[in-house]
């Protein structure tokens, strides 16, 4: 794979924009296989409570090795290999009270968030569009409290994650944009105003 310090920001910055857009296209199907599919199938609403933290480890992960490899990325790492346990545990979940996983995907969003910021603020110099993913990190984290907040209250499971997945698939796709349409060294530029 790729040594981040050896790609060039050209091609850094091209993995990054087509990663975005992979990641905003995937939300948007998910969003709308759970408002067609997922109402008619139990079966099908179960299958995309569990790939969604599952795409999320595997996203993580394939950007932390293309952008210069697991060790110079240690929060996508960690937020790779706890979506991967949250897969698990919604799954668990699933099998054991259905309502738990709220709970579950609440602590995720906070501490997924949490990491998407750290990983956004340390790529905010040498990477365009990561304004966008630190609001998207902190709106994950406000999202995983109220997730939290609302599972005691029997809220519906799959129809209070669908919000937070089309918000999410916004923001990469507006930092996708912001890759795409803004000029290389802007960003710099900026910086040293």
């Amino acid at each position: 794979m790729s040594d981040a310090l050896h790609q060039p920001q050209p091609e850094r910055a091209a993995w990054l924009r087509k990663l975005y857009f992979i990641r905003a296209a995937f939300s948007f199907v998910w969003v709308a296989l759970v408002f067609t599919v997922a109402k008619q199938s139990p079966a099908v609403a179960t299958v995309l409570l569990i790939v969604y933290p599952a795409w999320d480890a595997l996203a993580n992960l394939l950007d932390a090795r293309m952008t210069g490899g697991t060790k110079a990325n240690p929060t996508q790492t960690l937020n790779a290999w706890i979506s991967t346990m949250v897969a698990v545990a919604v799954t668990v979940s699933l099998v054991l009270e259905f309502q738990v996983s709220l709970l579950i995907f609440g602590a995720w969003a906070i501490v997924s968030g949490l990491l998407q910021l750290a990983t956004a603020i340390r790529r905010r110099k040498s990477d365009r569009g990561q304004w966008v993913m630190m609001l998207s990190g902190a709106q994950s984290a406000l999202a995983g409290g109220f997730f939290i907040a609302q599972q005691g209250g029997g809220a519906p499971v799959l129809q209070t994650i669908v919000g937070y997945a089309a918000v999410g698939a916004v923001y990469f796709l507006i930092s996708g944009l912001v890759i795409l349409f803004r000029k290389p060294g802007a960003g710099a530029r900026e910086l040293a105003r």
